[in-house]
């Protein structure tokens, strides 16, 4: 991807904007994640890079990175797709009560 394209690319975060409480807690559990040797903080930001400029190019870029998580969970037998959906549903129904 070119310099100039780059540039053009509004999906691309704001510099001095402050996370999202969600975005935090994501970044602190990879790094425990890392810490611990389930999920490897480098191959997490590779995996991120290389996807996020194909199958996740859709998605805003803050939601990449949970994508990601997602998946490699999910490939490295951590987490499987029901349990995935469980927690998706339980997030679900406590924003729903907010």
């Amino acid at each position: 991807m070119s310099t100039q394209a780059r540039r053009q690319d509004r999906s691309l975060p704001e510099l001095d904007r402050m996370p999202d409480p969600w975005e935090s807690s994501m970044q602190a559990t990879c790094e425990c994640l890392s810490w611990r040797g389930a999920l490897d903080n480098l191959e997490r930001r590779h995996t991120e890079d290389r996807l996020g400029e194909t199958v996740y190019v859709d998605y805003p870029v803050q939601a990449r990175s949970a994508l990601v998580v997602a998946h490699l969970l999910i490939e490295q037998g951590i987490l499987d797709e029901q349990e995935l959906r469980s927690k998706m549903a339980q997030v679900r129904a406590r924003l729903e009560d907010v």
